[in-house]
């Protein structure tokens, strides 16, 4: 009898401790750093946030290389910093696209907004590290003197950057912001990704998407760069036409 409570009471708290590791969805009531995407209204949660990333421009893929200005006017944000990002597809980035973002940093920063820095989002390529690395050269020598800079990075940079270009950003950038997600989903098998996160030789914090799957990577425990979490903020559905209900 003795044996088999004590069975029981493992078998009981084993399943206790897999309920508890069970995936929750994201919920943004609980983390204090976010995407502010253009289109996204602020929900409540913003009033308390302590860093926001509010994306400010884009240069797109196609035609002339040009900054694409994505808020109808400059964000006024009293409590939070603020992280002016700007989202890449190409890297040809020409005087005029370094003047606009001088230009802009200086708005915010005139606005009286706690603004950190500039944020580049572009999906840089394990491979093409060594080329984002030269670019992002240029953008330490385009920048304002004391501009702080951060960057997204993939999944896949922890798992088989080389680790000698990590090392070389490390020297360049202030942080890197690595994605978990793929429009409103979290990336499938994520997990594998993370087993080696705490090697990454830069300070990083890791993007959910809101109500995305998370089960934090054991790799996180002993992670000495990690920095939090940043919440990528999604647009709140169209709520049903009544009038297009059957009866």
């Amino acid at each position: 009898m003795r044996r088999g409570g004590a069975a029981l009471l493992a078998a009981l708290m084993l399943g206790a401790c897999q309920r508890a590791e069970a995936p929750q969805p994201v919920d943004p009531a609980r983390y204090d750093q976010f995407f502010l995407w253009a289109g996204v209204p602020p929900p409540p949660v913003v009033a308390n946030a302590r860093e926001l990333y509010i994306l400010g421009g884009e240069i797109r893929r196609g035609g002339a290389a040009r900054l694409v200005d994505m808020r109808a006017g400059v964000p006024h944000v009293r409590r939070a910093k603020v992280w002016l990002t700007v989202r890449a597809e190409r890297l040809d980035w020409n005087a005029p696209i370094w003047d606009a973002v001088r230009a802009m940093l200086e708005r915010w920063r005139a606005a009286g907004n706690r603004l950190e820095g500039l944020q580049i989002d572009f999906d840089a390529a394990t491979p093409g590290l060594g080329h984002y690395r030269a670019f992002l050269e240029q953008v330490r020598r385009e920048l304002p003197p004391g501009t702080r800079l951060s960057i997204t990075g993939l999944l896949d940079w922890s798992a088989n950057g080389d680790p000698a270009e990590l090392a070389r950003l490390a020297g360049l950038v202030d942080e890197v912001v690595v994605q978990t997600y793929q429009g409103r989903t979290t990336i499938p098998g994520y997990a594998a990704w993370f087993r080696r996160i705490d090697t990454l030789p830069l300070r990083h914090k890791i993007a959910l998407v809101e109500g995305g799957e998370w089960t934090p990577p054991a790799a996180l425990a002993r992670d000495r760069r990690f920095a939090g979490y940043v919440i990528f903020l999604l647009k709140p559905p169209l709520p049903a036409d009544p009038g297009s209900r059957r009866p």
